[in-house]
């Protein structure tokens, strides 16, 4: 059995592949401090509810935007699992050719999203990740990641309202019965949901239209990724286990 760890600024998830398939995930929050211990019993924890023992793992692979948690993830994996995990950067085989400005810069989550995208459904396609910022990379024919666009997380939005001024609350990131809203908490949420939904179309369209790619396909993953799928069909896939299903292909490509 394969595990594959993808820590985000939110939450680090778990998946643990057997037989080329997904056979459990589970996830915990990235901002708790831990130290190697504890991360070695909240795996084998985990691990062990799903019917998994430590001693059926036999490879690790890590991708990570948060550095700070690296030192102590990393020691668990080496004590209680007894091997060195593979983490996603340079001299690790993607089958990516980045072609940016600053390949380096290009973050392990996105390369291993892109890398999904590609070997599941093809080129050219454009992914977008629903996460904590929300990002769409697109890669052209030949496994050619083109280019990048950053924008703030549907949640850092939501957030940014609540927190900068006094008399809104944090609302639930949800779709309001209508965009007509007549209370404030319906409000927030019209203007959060549909403002996304206005966001994600309009990128789409200007990537295409810039790229010349009228038949790229989008595919969509992250927390949030399913209720803004649903609600526009400038998105043609929503992959919930995307950047699990990227690490295992890519643990696959330097393991063999």
């Amino acid at each position: 059995m394969i595990l594959v760890i993808d820590v985000g600024n939110t939450n680090i998830t778990f998946g643990v592949y057997a037989d080329k398939k997904l056979k459990a995930n589970f996830r915990i929050t990235t901002k708790s401090p831990r130290t190697s211990d504890e991360f070695g019993v909240l795996l084998k924890d985990m691990l062990s509810i799903h019917g998994i023992e430590m001693a059926d793992i036999e490879g690790t692979i890590i991708a990570s935007v948060v550095s700070s948690v690296m030192h102590s993830l990393t020691g668990a994996i080496k004590r209680y699992l007894g091997h060195n995990p593979i983490l996603i950067g340079p001299g690790v085989k993607t089958g990516l050719k980045v072609m940016t400005e600053n390949p380096r810069g290009i973050g392990a989550d996105r390369i291993v999203d892109a890398v999904a995208a590609y070997e599941k459904y093809g080129a050219p396609i454009l992914v977008i990740d629903f996460g904590t910022a929300t990002t769409y990379d697109l890669v052209g024919e030949g496994g050619r990641f083109q280019a990048g666009i950053t924008a703030p997380g549907v949640r850092i939005s939501a957030e940014a309202l609540s927190d900068n001024t006094d008399m809104l609350p944090m609302v639930e990131i949800k779709k309001p019965k209508s965009i007509l809203a007549q209370e404030t908490v319906s409000s927030m949420q019209a203007g959060i949901f549909y403002g996304q939904i206005g966001q994600t179309e309009y990128i789409i369209k200007k990537v295409k239209e810039e790229s010349g790619y009228e038949n790229l396909k989008v595919v969509a993953t992250g927390g949030l990724g399913r209720i803004i799928s649903e609600e526009t069909d400038s998105i043609d896939v929503y992959d919930s286990f995307l950047t699990l299903d990227g690490l295992y292909i890519i643990y696959e490509k330097n393991h063999k």
